[in-house]
């Protein structure tokens, strides 16, 4: 992506999910032309058992996954905070994957800035 030079918009939002299956779940699905910055992840197990998970990025969408955590143990009805800033762009995808079937809900905050 080029670096903008016209006017754009910048939002803070909220997207709140609730994960309840192992595999992958796409937490942000960027879109070409956009910056964002992630503000915080919070990640709380609601069904009172043992969890683990993983957060990595599939940068511009092509597959190779880069891990920010992995394998991280969330003790039963616990949260855990994610709050360092990540910058995505374009097409990158910030993933979430839990070890087991469970109950876990994630809340991440973070800017977008709209260059299209």
């Amino acid at each position: 992506m080029a670096i903008p030079s016209g006017s754009g918009t910048e939002v803070l939002k909220m997207d709140p999910y609730t994960v309840t299956a192992t595999g992958d779940t796409v937490i942000l699905n960027g879109t070409a032309n956009h910056i964002y910055t992630i503000i915080s992840i919070i990640i709380c197990e609601t069904a009172g058992a043992s969890e683990t998970f993983s957060l990595f990025v599939d940068s511009d969408a092509s597959g190779t996954d880069y891990e920010l955590i992995s394998d991280q143990v969330l003790a039963p009805n616990k949260t855990f905070i994610f709050n360092d800033r990540l910058v995505l762009s374009g097409t990158d995808e910030l993933n979430f994957a839990s070890g087991s079937a469970g109950d876990v809900d994630i809340l991440i905050s973070y800017v977008d800035q709209d260059w299209t």
